[in-house]
């Protein structure tokens, strides 16, 4: 029987009962087959899926892998520009003395000991000093470890001689003081220790801190990780953490502290991809000198080496061991572990790294207890890492920007040496600090300014901008321009001694009341100090007693022109004014002006332009080319000598007599100035060693009451109590004779005449008279 259908409507077959039943639309065999496809599209769904993640993962991964060789590969950190002092420099005949090498040497860190072993050590007997040098940079190149025996006697070094042959050196230089770190970026400071020269014992003890798998693991430590979470979740907070050193530094590198799932993933990706690029000596190295390690200031100190000096006032090669394991200690928590703040937890955390070294073999038990009862062994607190030296780095900044362009601070691993001499700015900022305190108690707005010049070198070794000398504002020390009062004296004689067949220093000079005229009609009538008048005096007597009379007949006679051409020849910078009464001052500078030309007449007459920077050096160490100063004799050497040995006469029995008093035996040369009524205190002058220019006086120009003998050679005077004078040399030059002249007539006459005083003069001017009458008997001449 057939059924009618549509048009795909199949025959209805009866089946017996029992059979199987034929497969139809509605059974369930079509039902399996679209299960088996979706699984199939489920599976190459996600297979598809996995593959867009991967390749996003991949991508990513590559992304991160630039980001990370940029960072290694390339500058790693922005490396502060370093400002150093001066190298102390050691030779026969320096005039250094052993008191003065025993103070820098406590400055730079060595250690006295009764016999040195090591570097950075010295002994010290009454007058020698064996010395172990340490390895540094010099703007010549690198300086070796060195063990030297320097030698003294009164006049400073007499000898330097290397110990390991007994070879006597020509020149021993000692490294320089670190001044600061010019901080231009992100306020991180570091000083980058290469691997090899960190201390076996720090990467001990690191590795056994926080990453005792870190040679085995790569890049991650899932073990640690389970770790760390399963003893957190039973803590019920935080109290371990799981990442390795490898993280911590892809962390500290290239992520924020922000904790977030996002973070971490990135940071395990960073890590496992450091770890293949890179080999663990070469991972060590970026952590040891990016771990952060504790705040000075606005500062961050970051890495070990900094660390080192930040914590202890020394090189990391120098460290003891428990140093050593404190520096490791600290790395938990600077902030919580401060040593200054909290003593007791910090010395308690490096107990515990010193514990794990032993229990890893790497101590003794009797080193273990030996360290764990030693102090700290922290810096002064007191004692600054870095020197407040605001008036110096302004001129030192100044002068980069005028050599090198404004640009060379930004540059990473700039090395800038200085002329700096850090005894000297101490002496000279306490001396300014004690005389201010003194003279303020009169007059509070007082003020000061101070520079200090190496003789020999002829650059700028102190600097002293106020009373308060690390206060950033207004350098006086530079940028007053004040009246300099009788500092100009010295270029007026000099000009007239420069002829000798009309001056010397037994020359007598007019006395007497003098009115001068301009061409206006106008009259200007100089004077005395004191209001007295003598007729006439030796040239020399005028000089030492700063006679303003005399000064100007003289100055009048040789011309003023000729005196402004002396004084610009000898280093002023500044118009000088062609006006008498420019010859007894009126001519405005600053103390860095004066030290300039005085620095010329303790110099030999010999003009160098002073300097406060001496090289500077890029990342690789190489010197940047910099145009040297002209130098040139500005005023002749026989010429000179006399000038100095009149500012000796000064010091002995002139204006300044109260400092000779102060130093008896010790040949000192200056001048003192004041200017119309008594608004600025000057002072100038110079031992074997340093030149010194200082002004006391008011922002206002307001009168002080003070003259340049109770003012600013006051602040001299405590400058040499701080910092004992070197005697002046004085040795004979080419050129100059010791002649005798007659008393009141200045006449060159034999060594024998009566009423004859001993002077040096110029050979080619001097020519005694043949005969002069009746000559001094034999006791007489012994008296003579």
């Amino acid at each position: 029987m057939k059924t009618k259908a549509s048009g795909n409507t199949k025959d209805v077959v009866p089946q017996k009962k029992g059979a199987k039943k034929s497969t139809t639309t509605n059974s369930k065999k079509p039902k399996r087959k679209g299960s088996l496809g979706a699984g199939r599209k489920m599976w190459s769904m996600c297979w598809k899926l996995g593959l867009i993640v991967v390749a996003i993962v991949s991508l990513y991964c590559i992304y991160l892998d630039q980001i990370i060789a940029n960072k290694f590969e390339g500058q790693k950190w922005h490396l502060p520009a370093q400002v150093f002092s001066r190298s102390m420099a050691l030779y026969p005949g320096a005039a250094i003395s052993h008191n003065q090498l025993l103070s820098e040497l406590k400055l730079l860190g060595y250690r006295k000991v009764a016999n040195p072993r090591q570097v950075g050590e010295f002994s010290a007997s009454k007058t020698k000093i064996d010395l172990w040098r340490r390895p540094f940079l010099h703007p010549q190149g690198q300086q070796p470890a060195q063990r030297v025996m320097i030698a003294f006697n009164t006049r400073g070094v007499s000898s330097v001689a290397r110990l390991s042959d007994h070879r006597q050196l020509a020149v021993f230089h000692l490294e320089p003081v670190l001044l600061d770190r010019i901080i231009t970026g992100d306020g991180e400071d570091r000083l980058f220790v290469p691997k090899a020269q960190i201390p076996q014992p720090i990467i001990d003890a690191l590795i056994l801190t926080e990453d005792r798998t870190f040679y085995e693991h790569y890049g991650v430590n899932p073990f640690a990780i389970v770790r760390a979470a399963m003893v957190n979740i039973s803590a019920g907070h935080t109290v371990q953490g799981g990442s390795t050193l490898t993280q911590q530094l892809a962390k500290n590198f290239f992520l924020s502290s922000q904790r977030s799932l996002t973070r971490k993933v990135r940071e395990a990706l960073m890590a496992i991809i450091i770890d293949f690029r890179y080999s663990k000596d070469a991972i060590l190295e970026a952590y040891l000198n990016e771990v952060y390690m504790g705040q000075d200031k606005a500062r961050g100190v970051h890495g070990m080496g900094l660390a080192s000096q930040f914590y202890f006032g020394r090189p990391i090669a120098e460290l003891t061991l428990p140093q050593q394991a404190f520096l490791v200690a600290v790395i938990k928590g600077p902030s919580y572990y401060n040593p200054w703040r909290s003593p007791e937890r910090a010395q308690a955390r490096r107990d515990l790294v010193l514990r794990l070294l032993m229990d890893a073999g790497k101590l003794t038990v009797p080193q273990y207890k030996a360290a764990v009862e030693s102090p700290l062994g922290l810096r002064k607190s007191d004692k600054p890492v870095h020197q407040k030296l605001p008036a110096f780095f302004a001129v030192v900044k100044q002068e980069l920007n005028d050599k090198y362009g404004g640009a060379l601070l930004k540059r990473s691993g700039i090395k800038v040496y200085t002329t700096l001499d850090p005894m000297a700015q101490k002496a000279a900022e306490k001396a300014v600090k004690d005389t201010m305190k003194r003279l303020s108690k009169n007059d509070k707005s007082l003020q000061v300014g101070m520079v200090v010049t190496d003789k020999y070198a002829g650059g700028i070794a102190a600097m002293v901008g106020d009373k308060v000398p690390g206060y950033h504002g207004y350098n006086r020390a530079v940028e007053i321009r004040r009246p300099i009062g009788s500092l100009i004296k010295p270029f007026v004689y000099a000009t007239a001694l420069s002829e000798g067949d009309k001056y010397n220093l037994a020359t007598p000079l007019k006395d007497q009341p003098i009115t001068l005229k301009n061409g206006q009609g106008k009259t200007w009538s100089p004077k005395n100090v004191d209001r007295k008048y003598s007729e006439q005096v030796p040239l020399l007597t005028a000089f030492k007693k700063s006679m303003n009379v005399p000064t100007v007949n003289l100055g009048m006679a040789i011309g003023v022109k000729n005196v402004g051409n002396t004084l610009k020849t000898a280093g002023w910078r500044d118009n000088v004014s062609q006006y008498p009464s420019m010859l007894l001052g009126a001519v405005n500078g600053s103390p860095l002006m004066v030290a300039q030309a005085y620095q010329t007449i303790a110099d030999s007459g010999r003009y160098r332009h002073l300097s406060s920077i001496t090289a500077v050096l890029d990342s690789d160490n190489q010197a940047l080319p910099v145009r040297r100063e002209e130098r040139k004799q500005a005023i002749s050497p026989a010429t000179d000598y006399l000038v100095q040995y009149a500012m000796t006469q000064v010091v002995q029995s002139g204006t300044a007599a109260r400092l000779g008093q102060a130093f008896p035996g010790v040949k000192l040369a200056g001048k003192t100035g004041t200017s119309n009524d008594s608004r600025d205190s000057w002072f100038a002058g110079f031992d074997e060693r340093n030149v010194a220019a200082i002004w006391v006086g008011r922002d206002d120009n307001g009168k002080t009451g003070l003259y340049g003998s109770n003012g600013a050679m006051a602040v001299y005077q405590a400058f040499l109590n701080n910092r004992p004078p070197m005697s002046l040399r004085m040795a004979p030059v080419s050129g100059v004779v010791n002649g005798y002249f007659e008393r009141t007539s200045g006449i060159a006459k034999q060594d024998d005449c009566r009423n004859v005083v001993a002077l040096p003069a110029l050979t080619e001017s001097y020519q005694p008279a043949a005969n002069c009458g009746k000559p001094l008997s034999w006791w007489q001449r012994i008296l003579n």
